[in-house]
Parts: C-alpha cells; sequence; structure tokens
C-alpha cells in the first residue's frame, strides 16, 4: 500500500529534475506577470505617452488580477507542492 503522504515517498532524479525545472517556470512567469500588472497599475507615471492608452478602470482591474495570479506562482514555485498524478 503507498503512503498517502507526498513527502514520505523517494522521488527519483528524473522526478527532482522536472519539480526543479517547474519550479523555476513558475518563479519566472509569476515575475513577468507580477511586473505586467505592476506596469498596468502604475502606467501614468512610468510611461505618460502611454497613459493614454491603457488608463482606464478595466485596465486596472486587470492589472490587479495579474499581481494576484503572479504573487501566486511565485508562492508556487517556493513551495514546489506538485502532486502527482
Amino acid at each position: 500500500m503507498r503512503s498517502m503522504n507526498h513527502e514520505d515517498e523517494k522521488l527519483s532524479a528524473r522526478e527532482k529534475g522536472m519539480i526543479r525545472m517547474r519550479s523555476i517556470m513558475d518563479l519566472g512567469m509569476g515575475i513577468l506577470w507580477f511586473g505586467m500588472g505592476i506596469f498596468m497599475l502604475f502606467v501614468k507615471s512610468i510611461s505618460p505617452s502611454m497613459a493614454l492608452r491603457y488608463d482606464d478602470p478595466v485596465m486596472k482591474g486587470f492589472g490587479f488580477l495579474c499581481i494576484a495570479y503572479g504573487s501566486f506562482r511565485v508562492y508556487r514555485g517556493i513551495k514546489k507542492n506538485y502532486r502527482k498524478s
């Protein structure tokens, strides 16, 4: 019978490599999403010429969503809690 606790299982070198690769991808993508959200929220102070095009409430809302999703991806990349299927 297999243990239900993921931490008790021994991982092969391949599985450890896959977890490491996925963690790095999550961290990188999380930083990009977070940065895009920051840009959308502060577009007026970053680039006044772009503010005319991208400064509306919908873009601000999407900026908040990008920050939330980016934070989630960074958290998941740090925790490395990937379940086997």
